[in-house]
């Protein structure tokens, strides 16, 4: 029962945290070219390059992490995407008044979604997932004590170990 909460819940989380990014980058998947230029504004070097490699990791990353493929290097490279994004695109501490406020809460968000994204890494997709799958399904279950054992409190108790 707590292997399956533990899997909803990872399979929850793939799911918002790739929400965040996915209709972003259908978005500028459509429109690389505004984006370019976005970025050539900040004067990001070689926006056309940039762009297309940001529209594949913010497209394509935000998949696999919803089917649960490549988790640490899915987890790792939309870290570092959401936290670039962040310092580049929201550079708040050039502005004033409510937009740097503005700025600096999608900084924030930004930098809470890199966190999520490094924790997906490190934590793995769960058994609902196609790692899962390919592992052998879902994490392996605790079975239930047998009557009469330790675990279950009847019968004999488990001998201790004596201090030295």
């Amino acid at each position: 029962m707590i292997a399956r909460a533990h899997d909803a819940t990872l399979l929850a989380a793939r799911l918002f945290l790739a929400a965040a990014l996915l209709p972003t980058g259908i978005a500028r998947a459509l429109n690389v070219s505004g984006f370019a230029l976005t970025l050539a504004s900040e004067g990001v070097p070689f926006p056309n390059a940039v762009a297309t490699t940001a529209v594949v990791v913010q497209v394509f990353g935000p998949l696999a992490m919803i089917l649960g493929v490549l988790p640490r290097i899915t987890g790792v490279a939309l870290g570092l995407f959401a936290a670039a994004t962040a310092c580049v695109l929201h550079s708040f501490w050039q502005l004033s008044g409510p937009a740097m406020v503005a700025e600096r809460t999608l900084m924030l968000a930004d930098l809470g979604l890199a966190g999520g994204y490094l924790l997906y890494a490190v934590t793995g997709p769960g058994g609902w997932s196609w790692q899962g799958w390919r592992l052998g399904g879902a994490a392996p279950r605790a079975k239930p004590a047998a009557k009469g054992s330790a675990k279950s409190g009847g019968g004999r108790r488990a001998p201790q170990a004596r201090a030295a």
